[in-house]
């Protein structure tokens, strides 16, 4: 038997896929990743906001000085400890959202080889995989956002109190700009990793690896190298200020270390003997003299778009090379 063929149509005759059709199909292939990023960070935003509530209260009844016995026994003798380990928990959030939401994005597609049949459709895949990238970028770093801001709000007493500075490293980038920074960052650290291993628990494993290692690179060293630290000899500093390092000198030469061993040797060796003076009047009274390298507490915002630049140009360029690989690799 024979069948006449019909000719095939030109592809230049199909019309092209709006891309408002493609934000329907991410929503319904990852609206459960969605959901749970939600409900994540929904939970632990009730959390932030009936405690916060409760430190707020606590602030304002006992803290008028703020550097009054009141403030130190009812407060952040109530609420210090919390405060500490509830921004340190905190730290984990972004890492959590990049490996569980962003990893799985491309690499559940790959492993499953689904991917063949997703790429074939008229939307084209280097559309497909920028259409959701960016989607889902735009949903998570929002929600983190909103989430930052809460944060901040929950954290002011603690501020205000003199209890931590907006500089500390287990508070900063939690701020307004650093936290959705550092979320969209960690997503697009975990998209990249899936596409580049193809399988969704080792890209898990290694966008935690790879945002810890971002993570404690910025906070140990290049945070405070955005700006050219202050200088200044003067002992009593602002409470907001940022002590990024200090060191004693003698004659206008470097003697030590204001820690460290070498220190606990020259106050071994000058004061002996118990004399009623701290050690700061020890070796003020033996010619030395105290520098301390700092940032000031108005740079805080400064430092927070720095940092949240160069997190979002990261994120671009991260997800660029994801898009860029997938136009290139093979169906």
């Amino acid at each position: 038997m024979t069948a006449l063929t019909m000719p095939a149509r030109s592809d230049s005759s199909l019309r092209p896929v709006p891309w408002r059709r493609m934000a329907w199909v991410t929503w319904r292939q990852h609206r459960a990743a969605l959901a749970g990023v939600a409900v994540f960070l929904g939970a632990l935003a009730v959390y932030l906001w009936i405690t916060g509530s409760s430190v707020h209260h606590s602030y304002a009844a006992a803290c008028h000085p703020a550097n009054s016995l009141t403030c130190t026994m009812n407060f952040t003798g109530r609420y210090g400890i919390t405060g500490i380990m509830v921004s340190i928990l905190l730290q984990a959030v972004p890492a959590l959202i990049g490996a569980f939401a962003g990893a799985p994005v491309l690499a559940r597609e790959l492993e499953t080889g689904t991917f063949r049949y997703a790429w074939t459709q008229a939307f084209g895949r280097w559309r497909w995989a920028l259409a959701k990238l960016a989607l889902l970028a735009v949903a998570v770093a929002g929600a983190a956002g909103a989430f930052g801001v809460l944060f901040s709000w929950y954290n002011q007493p603690f501020f205000a109190a003199g209890y931590a500075i907006p500089f500390s490293t287990r508070v900063f980038n939690l701020g307004e700009i650093a936290f959705p920074a550092w979320t969209l960052a960690a997503f697009s650290i975990g998209v990249l990793a899936g596409m580049l291993i193809r399988r969704v628990v080792p890209a898990i494993a290694a966008t935690l690896a790879v945002y810890a290692g971002l993570a404690f690179a910025t906070g140990l060293w290049l945070r405070e190298h955005y700006m050219t630290p202050l200088l200044t000899s003067h002992p009593n500093l602002p409470g907001s200020a940022w002590v990024v390092s200090q060191w004693y000198t003698k004659g206008g030469t470097f003697a030590f270390p204001a820690r460290g061993s070498q220190i606990v040797s020259a106050l071994s060796r000058l004061c002996p003997e118990p004399s009623g003076l701290s050690p700061a009047q020890c070796l003020t009274q033996h010619g030395y003299t105290l520098w301390t390298s700092y940032q000031p507490g108005s740079r805080f915002w400064l430092f927070q778009w720095i940092e949240g630049d160069w997190l979002l140009a990261l994120s671009v360029l991260l997800i660029a090379a994801t898009v860029w690989l997938v136009r290139r690799r093979a169906a």
